[in-house]
């Protein structure tokens, strides 16, 4: 490798972090959750710096039942503060004999009204329901003009494939109401790589503009990045006012061993100053075994640069 790619070549920021999820709260501090690598409890770490999270202590705020369907797989934790209340969402599955019940995840709500979500109690709110029961992960949230949203991946069992990513407003932290939308399903080449999956939602509102980047295919050396595009004017919950990328934004990169690059999630500088992508990936390609059991999807975090057109340059914040 010559010395250009060696300068390139990121560094994690946390190893053995998948599904990362970083804040940065009004108080000044970042605040980071992820799947940890024995996917059977939920950890939060706050630093006043994105470098400072890799050696502070992590504080575990929930652990998983030891039967039922929050006792096994916990995954894709991500921190929100709504109305002065603290919220983790994450997908849980229930154990089983065969660990058939690897792909029987529900999503669920835990809520914490302390001012400081490192203490305080996290309460149980339940299953976040939507209009069926399958398979669902990665619900994320934000807020558009006075409304707050869901987005999040589930199976629908009359389409083929493992999940789709869809839209629905909210009525409180844990709670859908009125329509719910799909906004894609895996359609593309780049998208149905041993899974045909979207999933891992992330939303950033920039430039007039909603972003939602997603993650698809197996989550191997395939698993790469996408990004769906509407106006801040728009129905965000017709389908129509989203336009797809018809190529992947983010794929492994050999030449800088990056492989399996995805479920990203957004969050700024210490400064304000400029967007970062937050990101996991692996530092090599061949994996032993099912992908979901090696635990060196690691986390990543750069400066997210931009297109001349004003939509998220992904690649290019990572490749260069």
């Amino acid at each position: 490798m010559n010395n250009d790619q060696e300068t390139i070549r990121l560094t994690p920021v946390l190893e053995q972090r998948a599904d990362p999820w970083i804040y940065k709260h009004t108080d000044g501090f970042y605040y980071f959750t992820a799947s940890v690598p024995e996917y059977d409890r939920i950890e939060i770490r706050r630093s006043a710096t994105i470098a400072g999270l890799r050696e502070s202590v992590p504080v575990v705020a929930w652990r998983k039942h030891d039967a039922g369907p929050l006792s096994a797989n916990i995954w894709a934790p991500e921190l929100h503060f709504v109305d002065g209340k603290w919220y983790i969402y994450f997908a849980a599955a229930r154990t089983t004999e065969t660990n058939e019940g690897l792909f029987d995840h529900r999503m669920y709500v835990l809520e914490n009204s302390s001012t400081d979500p490192l203490d305080g109690q996290w309460v149980e709110k339940g299953q976040l329901r939507t209009a069926w029961e399958s398979f669902a992960l990665d619900a994320t949230s934000f807020e558009h003009r006075g409304v707050r949203y869901l987005v999040w991946a589930q199976k629908d069992l009359h389409i083929p494939g493992n999940s789709n990513l869809y839209i629905s407003e909210m009525s409180s932290p844990w709670t859908l109401r009125g329509q719910q939308a799909m906004l894609s399903m895996p359609e593309f080449d780049w998208e149905i790589i041993g899974f045909k999956v979207n999933e891992g939602a992330a939303v950033l509102k920039r430039h007039g503009r909603i972003f939602i980047t997603y993650s698809a295919s197996a989550t191997d050396h395939h698993y790469c990045m996408g990004l769906l595009t509407a106006d801040e004017n728009a129905n965000l919950l017709d389908p129509r006012s989203w336009n797809k990328s018809r190529q992947p934004v983010l794929v492994t990169n050999e030449q800088i061993q990056l492989y399996g690059p995805g479920h990203n999630s957004f969050t700024v500088s210490e400064d304000g100053s400029h967007d970062l992508l937050v990101f996991h990936a692996r530092n090599y390609k061949e994996i032993v075994g099912d992908p979901l059991y090696d635990p060196n999807r690691h986390t990543y975090v750069c400066e997210l640069k931009w297109h001349a057109d004003g939509t998220p340059d992904v690649a290019g914040s990572v490749n260069t």
